[in-house]
């Protein structure tokens, strides 16, 4: 698939966000969103952690400050989520072949 990728809020930055509701409550998974389409993430605070890396991301603008964004992990599971600049929160889901979970939080850019 060609990459019809055009710049955004999200391309090139470091996202933390942090589950108020879904299976990872209480986490914070930081999220690098490469320019060439990937992304990048892990647990924040997790000492052996290791970063794992998705081949392609999607993010689309729905407002100037509203944007979805998902991606299929290697897991099996896809995250999609709606981030809100206006006031950093983010709702979406989480789900794989036989399960689905929506997740809610907040998110803060990094870099």
């Amino acid at each position: 698939m060609a990459d019809d990728r055009q710049a955004d809020r999200i391309q090139g930055k470091t996202i933390d966000f942090s589950w108020a509701e879904g299976p990872t409550k209480g986490e914070t998974h930081q999220h690098l969103f490469h320019a060439d389409g990937s992304v990048e993430y892990h647990k924040v605070g997790a000492s052996l952690s290791k970063p794992t890396r998705e081949k392609r991301y999607g993010a689309v603008k729905v407002t100037d400050d509203v944007y979805v964004v998902s991606y299929l992990g290697s897991s099996g599971y896809t995250l999609t989520v709606v981030l809100n600049f206006r006031d950093n929160t983010l709702v979406g889901f989480a789900s794989g072949a036989k399960e689905w979970f929506p997740v809610k939080g907040a998110f803060k850019v990094v870099q």
